[in-house]
C-alpha cells in the first residue's frame, strides 16, 4: 500500500466516522487559541446554531485544557525560557443527531483511575444535581495537585447533551492513555 493510500484510509476511516476536526500532537495554550478560532468557523460555516457553537466549544476547550495541563507526554523547555508542549489528540464531529468532542492523552495510571472514578460518579448524577455540585465545587478551593479550578470535568458533564464515554486503556511502566467523549 503507497503512502498516499495508506493516509487517505485514515483520513477516510474519520470521516466515515464523522470527525470534522482533529488534532494529533504537541498542544500548547497558542495552540489551543488558533485550532479554536478554526473550530469555530468552521462551525460558522456549516451555519451551525450558535447555542450549539458554544457548547462544542466549551467542551472543546476545556477538553485541550486538560490535555495540557495533565499530559504525561510533555515536553519542557531546558534553558529557563517557560516552554511547554504537551501531547495527545483531540477530535470533533458529528453523528446522526449530536456533535461529540474526543479527547485523549497519556496520564499517570493511578491518576487516569481517579479520572475514570470522578467520571463514574457524575454519570450517576442527574443534570440538576451536577448543576448543584458545580456550584458547591466552586466556592471550594482547588484540590491538592490541581492546575485549575478542579471543575473541568463537571463543566463538561454540565454541558453534555447524553452521558460522557470514558476509559483507560493500561501501557507500560504505570502510564495509561485515557479518553473522554462527550456529545453536545
Amino acid at each position: 500500500m503507497s503512502i498516499a493510500a495508506q493516509y487517505f484510509d485514515v483520513h477516510q476511516r474519520m470521516r466515515d466516522q464523522g470527525v470534522i476536526f482533529s488534532f494529533v500532537g504537541y498542544v500548547s495554550e497558542g495552540i489551543l487559541f488558533s485550532l479554536g478560532e478554526a473550530l469555530k468557523q468552521k462551525m460558522r460555516l456549516d451555519e451551525t446554531d450558535a447555542n450549539v457553537t458554544k457548547r462544542v466549544f466549551s467542551i472543546f476547550v476545556e477538553q485541550v485544557q486538560n490535555l495540557i495541563r495533565y499530559s504525561a507526554d510533555r515536553l519542557q523547555s531546558e534553558n529557563g525560557t517557560p516552554t511547554e508542549l504537551s501531547s495527545g489528540l483531540v477530535m470533533v464531529g458529528r453523528d446522526a443527531t449530536h456533535f461529540f468532542v474526543v479527547c485523549g492523552n497519556v496520564v499517570g495510571r493511578a491518576e487516569g483511575e481517579d479520572l475514570c472514578s470522578r467520571l463514574e460518579e457524575l454519570a450517576r448524577m442527574d443534570p440538576d444535581t451536577i448543576k448543584s455540585y458545580y456550584r458547591e465545587k466552586l466556592r471550594e478551593p482547588p484540590e491538592a495537585g490541581s492546575r485549575g479550578a478542579s471543575i473541568g470535568l463537571i463543566e463538561i458533564a454540565r454541558r453534555s447533551t447524553r452521558a460522557i464515554e470514558f476509559g483507560l486503556t493500561e501501557l507500560e511502566a504505570e502510564r495509561a492513555f485515557f479518553c473522554l467523549k462527550a456529545y453536545i
